[in-house]
């Protein structure tokens, strides 16, 4: 017997009336028919008297009422008790993120620590040089990492945070006294190596070997963390496209950030491995998604 039908049973039979009872759980009273039609064929026996005038319980079905009401309360409370389980979340969630973004998720931290006060939310950094890795591990149960994220065995969340960018230079750079640069103008420059371990199509987003109009831009020096890179360009090694969050969270000495006017908008998402989803995740993803996106911009703007 289906959960469904024995409501309608129970309701019936509190009721005793086929018009309040379909009124009552908000559908026909052909189903309310259909349902003990079918449940008087399965036990071989009628549940109630039905004149045109009244409705009233059998033997039976007085029986199976009491049975049937202890059973449905019980059910109804292991539901409820569930409920409460998957929203009253405690435990540790590691969130990984790239340099200063843990900043610009604070508010969805703030009301995901309010909604869920036993849960506790640890921000750890995860460099672009292998950016799988910590999720894969286990070290991270979901990162915010720049689209397109595309892992068979990731899942990957809803847009929540969007920015533009900027072209990070040495101060002794001709770039450095230009109002703005475009993507074209990376032909002329050499962008860093971010190594082996980065997916093509990943670092293709940030880092593109080739301008719009096809012109190959050429790599230089290896690096494998933010710190490194800003070495490289201080030391005029290289030249990189970066986030423009990085123009208000860092001042390093040496370089010069001009606006990359026709880069595309940067995109950011919580990802996590589809296997490892739980009720932390889909709870932190959902404050996020529910806040966003929205940009990330200067607190004093």
């Amino acid at each position: 017997m289906e959960l469904r039908d024995i409501e309608i049973f129970l309701v019936l039979a509190e009721e005793l009336h086929f018009g309040r009872t379909a009124a009552r759980l908000h559908v026909s009273q052909a189903r309310v028919s259909q349902a003990i039609k079918k449940q008087e064929r399965r036990i071989g026996a009628a549940l109630f008297d039905r004149t045109s005038r009244t409705v009233v319980l059998t033997p039976v079905g007085r029986r199976l009422r009491e049975e049937l009401g202890l059973a449905y309360d019980l059910i109804n409370e292991s539901l409820a008790r569930a409920t409460v389980a998957s929203t009253d979340l405690s435990g540790t969630l590691s969130l990984g993120v790239m340099g200063a973004l843990g900043q610009e998720l604070r508010p969805v931290i703030e009301a995901f620590a309010a909604e869920h006060p036993a849960c506790e939310v640890v921000v750890k950094e995860f460099h672009f040089s292998d950016p799988f890795a910590e999720l894969r591990s286990g070290r991270t149960d979901l990162q915010l990492m720049w689209l397109p994220v595309r892992e068979p065995d990731l899942f990957v969340g809803a847009c929540v945070l969007t920015e533009g960018r900027v072209l990070a230079v040495s101060d002794d750079s001709p770039w450095a006294g230009r109002q703005s640069v475009s993507m074209e103008d990376l032909a002329d420059c050499v962008l860093f190596d971010a190594g082996p371990d980065v997916p093509d199509y990943w670092l293709e987003a940030m880092l593109p070997g080739h301008t719009p109009l096809g012109r190959p831009i050429p790599r230089g020096a290896r690096a494998r963390s933010f710190h490194e890179i800003l070495t490289l360009i201080a030391a005029q090694q290289v030249v990189s496209p970066l986030n423009e969050h990085v123009t208000w969270h860092y001042t390093p000495p040496g370089i010069t950030f001009v606006p990359l006017h026709d880069a595309p908008t940067t995109e950011w998402a919580l990802v996590w491995p589809t296997a490892r989803e739980s009720a932390r995740v889909r709870a932190f993803v959902a404050t996020a998604e529910r806040l966003g996106p929205r940009p990330v911009r200067r607190r004093d703007c």
